[in-house]
């Protein structure tokens, strides 16, 4: 395969808690599951060093992941060029150059366009994991993430076109499968609704992640997590500027459409489960129950 990736030795080189002999055992285990794909040993790297070394948890989180890619391809597909051109007009989701001194990478959100005619959930949480994705396979594992989203230009409009059947959707994957520790959510210029953005979160979310969420009414108290100069200029900070970042994002996805589309190859094959077949309704309850969400 041409696609460029992360180098597994780099991965061994920098991470003493990170053990050849069990990656191997990871390894034996995905070659006796007959429904899982073939991945390469990043991605084992990737999964076990998000589940802090742990084999049962990798295991559990590397088959949520494959499952929820095959199942939910609207949220986790590969998009076309056209597509995703678009969705880059109406979202920025960089991520920052610098780490913050424990090691954790920080990812930047802001909407472009504030119309909310022009936004659609479903693309913009693909987004989101595009690039998540596109930064482990070229950077590897970190102590952890970071996301500080800013809700300026978020309206009551916005909160109409919430699709509440992705947000859990979204949220088991966060919380159940993606091969990353995360350690904080930031927002700042937070809206007057957060409350029922929450209200509408908070049954999907476990308490760690939860207790993880962070509302400032300033920019000032952001740097006690995200130190100064590392975020972009936007911010006060010393980072490149939100506009620098998105162009280089957009390049960089424009960029590797191939990755994207043989991760896609990557599938689940329910036919040769051990065991029942798993399907959405099995993880999500009775898909569809939701469509739109009801705001008071």
């Amino acid at each position: 395969m041409s696609i460029q990736m992360v180098d597994v030795e780099t991965e061994y080189a920098k991470d003493k808690n990170l053990k050849r002999e069990d990656v191997k055992i990871l390894s034996k285990w995905m070659a006796k599951q007959p429904h899982l794909p073939k991945v390469p040993e990043l991605h084992l790297v990737l999964f076990l060093q998000s589940c802090y070394y742990r084999i049962e948890p990798a295991k559990i989180a590397i088959d949520n992941f494959f499952t929820m890619r095959t199942l939910c391809p609207d949220l986790f597909g590969t998009p076309s060029v056209e597509s995703l051109k678009e969705e880059l007009s109406v979202g920025s989701i960089n991520v920052l150059p610098k780490k913050t001194p424990e090691g954790y990478v920080v990812i930047c959100m802001k909407l472009l366009d504030p119309a909310p005619e022009h936004y659609r959930h479903v693309n913009q949480i693909n987004l989101h994991d595009l690039t998540m994705v596109l930064n482990l396979h070229q950077k590897g594992t970190s102590n952890g993430v970071l996301a500080v989203t800013d809700m300026k230009g978020l309206s009551f409009g916005h909160l109409t076109r919430f699709n509440l059947v992705a947000i859990k959707k979204h949220l088991f994957y966060v919380q159940e499968a993606t091969p990353v520790r995360i350690k904080g959510l930031h927002y700042i210029n937070v809206a007057p609704f957060t409350d029922k953005l929450v209200k509408m979160a908070k049954p999907f979310l476990k308490k760690e992640l939860l207790d993880m969420f962070n509302f400032h009414e300033s920019i000032e108290t952001l740097y006690k997590y995200v130190p100064k100069e590392i975020m972009p200029k936007d911010y006060g900070g010393e980072g490149p500027s939100l506009a620098t970042l998105h162009e280089e994002n957009t390049k960089n996805l424009l960029e590797n459409m191939d990755l994207f589309k043989w991760i896609d190859t990557l599938k689940v094959d329910e036919n040769k489960r051990p065991g029942k077949p798993k399907n959405a309704g099995d993880i999500f309850g009775v898909d569809g129950t939701f469509k739109k969400l009801e705001v008071d």
